[in-house]
């Protein structure tokens, strides 16, 4: 459990650490090279449990700080840890790459989130598209090569996890594939640049067309930075906008990737300035928040993601704001912990809510219900009134790299209690 015990209007700046949307796919596609060296990957729950399932692969992997260097030379399956892999879904990443090098692969079905029961149907699907055999059974999939050879067309409705999986599956693949309908989220761009700097032939088109044509090989050795993380950028605007003192700098915050995002910000009156030397300087704008319609969308679209920390925003806002979330259909569901907190959220239905405000926040004892629910709850601590506990602390390192430490260094103190307290 975590608590929230003193805090005073937050100063001075934050640095942005890097994406783990954008790391875990890229780290998954070096396995197709022999030594590769990834900078700005985050040190966050999920990167090192995909980390130690890829040791399993007899893997060498060095992580010292941000930077991440991996040797595949030795690689096989001969260990490979499937209890680890019912525990997470992200393993997914490893599909292409395995049958790529193997052949063949038996798999148990993964692990789930809490905001959808994500199957992993639609990865079979894609697999079968390019003529990888399925064999299902009730616990294990085993999948086996037998790969098409020529050019291929494939729709897959914005799936950002799909298209990552696609991209790599068809990057060795001969001939051409052409991905319509593909996610285009900044994360998949990244991926998309790292192979291009391995050798792979790319082209990425904003009707969300994805184009991969063959090449032969992909380079040896590769030295690769990861891109910083739009959604942290997002989350620690909203944290800025309710409790910096005057205003607060971040650096590295993708301001590129944010454009639906800010222009929504900035229709309910959050003030902040582009320095122009990669910071964004964000000033308290608690005291004119006014209420808005948000509506979550596929990127460049306004981010599912930063949702929830959107919605503690506009508990300050005067007036009704509208929330209409049409990617997930149980993220709305974290509302009821801000009603513990006396705020007044109403949820229509599983895809739409109102946040009537605006309304003080009151300390309490409340859970997160997913990852990004999380951190929408500290910035509800942020500005209640009295110590407010969390629960549920287990999502507090999977995505957000050391998000407390950096709070702390801003003048906030948050401490770590017993579940008794």
């Amino acid at each position: 459990m975590l608590k929230i015990a003193w805090w005073q209007r937050l100063s001075w700046e934050v640095m942005i650490s890097g994406s783990k949307n954008a790391s875990l796919p890229i780290i998954a596609a070096s396995l197709f090279m022999d030594k590769v060296t990834l900078n700005n990957v985050p040190r966050i729950g999920d990167v090192l449990t995909f980390l130690e399932i890829i040791k399993s692969l007899n893997v060498r992997v060095d992580f010292v700080w941000n930077t991440l260097k991996l040797d595949t030379t030795a690689i096989s399956l001969d260990n490979f840890n499937i209890e680890l892999i019912k525990k997470i879904r992200v393993w997914i990443l490893l599909l292409p790459i395995l049958l790529y090098k193997f052949g063949e692969v038996n798999i148990p079905y993964p692990g789930w989130c809490n905001i959808w029961k994500r199957p992993i149907d639609e990865h079979l699907r894609w697999l079968e598209a390019i003529w990888y055999k399925n064999f299902d059974w009730e616990d294990f999939v085993r999948l086996s090569w037998d790969l098409w050879v020529g050019d291929r067309v494939l729709n897959w409705w914005f799936a950002v996890t799909a298209t990552e999986n696609l991209i790599t599956a068809n990057v060795l693949r001969s001939w051409k594939t052409t991905l319509a309908l593909a996610a285009i989220e900044p994360h998949v761009i990244d991926l998309v640049n790292f192979l291009k700097k391995a050798g792979a032939d790319i082209e990425v088109g904003f009707d969300h067309t994805i184009i991969i044509n063959w090449v032969k090989n992909l380079s040896k050795e590769v030295e690769y930075s990861v891109v910083s993380d739009y959604i942290e950028s997002g989350t620690f605007i909203i944290f800025w906008a309710l409790c910096s003192d005057k205003f607060i700098d971040i650096v590295n915050p993708r301001v590129e990737d944010l454009s639906s995002f800010l222009l929504k910000a900035k229709e309910v009156w959050v003030k902040f300035e582009d320095l122009w030397n990669n910071k964004l300087r964000v000033y308290n704008s608690c005291s004119s928040l006014k209420a808005i319609k948000v509506q979550t969308n596929i990127f460049p679209g306004f981010p599912t993601d930063l949702q929830s920390p959107f919605s503690i925003l506009l508990t300050q806002a005067e007036w009704i704001s509208k929330i209409q979330e049409i990617m997930y259909e149980g993220r709305l569901n974290y509302l009821v912990e801000i009603e513990k907190m006396k705020g007044h959220p109403a949820i229509l239905n599983p895809h739409e809510a109102l946040i009537f405000g605006k309304t003080p926040l009151r300390a309490t004892t409340v859970s997160s219900w997913d990852l990004r629910a999380w951190v929408a709850m500290i910035i509800a601590w942020l500005i209640a009134t009295g110590d407010t506990y969390i629960t549920n602390v287990e999502y507090i390192d999977r995505w957000y790299e050391d998000i407390i430490g950096k709070i702390q260094k801003l003048w906030a103190i948050i401490e770590r209690v017993s579940s008794e307290a």
